[in-house]
């Protein structure tokens, strides 16, 4: 099999860095709207108890939809290629962006907020310089299970026509070629495992600045 591997890649390269970037762009184009709609949600779910308990309750029925379920929901709507490919992908990882921004200003020490406001601060300063650094750690961790999830599941994007290294892996289950398996699954899990240590080490850092 590792010559198989090898051949592939001596013959493949290009088409194989063109799934790599398919899959790639599409996954951080994603978390690009998550963040853009998952964070500004996820801080008026703290600010508003009624706001806070509807979110909570959209997003909780929405992780409860399988992946490729989502795809094929959307294809009626939407057609094949990226775009139904991208919202669904948004979905998929607007749950834990939304929650851990959430969890996140909920775990500011009430007496932190209250000693910030007893200094004369405004409710944007106190944002910026007390609420936001203390929740960055619980944000940072939900932006990187949404990475993730986003990696893992613009894998079954190849089904409506999106590319990315799906394409690899479902070519490898029709031909039964475990090469590809290989290639296409471990590209996609160590792409995976590559965001978690980074936001992993992101969080380190930011928890032993705060201290």
């Amino acid at each position: 099999m590792l010559e198989s591997i090898r051949d592939y890649f001596a013959t493949h390269a290009s088409t194989y860095i063109t799934k790599v970037w398919e899959h790639l762009s599409l996954s951080l184009m994603a978390l690009a709207i998550v963040l853009l709609i998952g964070l500004p949600l996820g801080y008026l779910s703290f600010r508003s108890k009624l706001f806070g308990q509807i979110s909570q309750g959209t997003v909780q029925a929405l992780r409860v939809i399988p992946s490729l379920g989502v795809l094929f929901i959307l294809i009626p709507f939407l057609g094949v290629g990226r775009v139904p490919a991208l919202m669904a992908l948004v979905i998929l990882g607007l749950p834990p962006v939304l929650l851990n921004t959430l969890v996140g200003f909920q775990e500011v020490p009430a007496i932190l907020v209250e000693t910030g406001l007893g200094l004369g601060m405004t409710n944007r300063q106190l944002l910026a310089k007390v609420q936001l650094p203390l929740a960055l750690p619980y944000i940072l961790n939900g932006i990187k299970l949404a990475l993730v999830e986003i990696i893992a599941s613009a894998t079954l994007a190849t089904y409506i026509g999106a590319g990315g290294l799906g394409e690899i892996i479902f070519t490898g289950l029709g031909l039964y070629r475990m090469d590809l398996l290989v290639i296409g699954g471990g590209t996609v899990a160590l792409l995976s495992f590559l965001s978690m240590i980074i936001f992993d080490l992101s969080i380190k850092g930011v928890a032993s600045y705060e201290k």
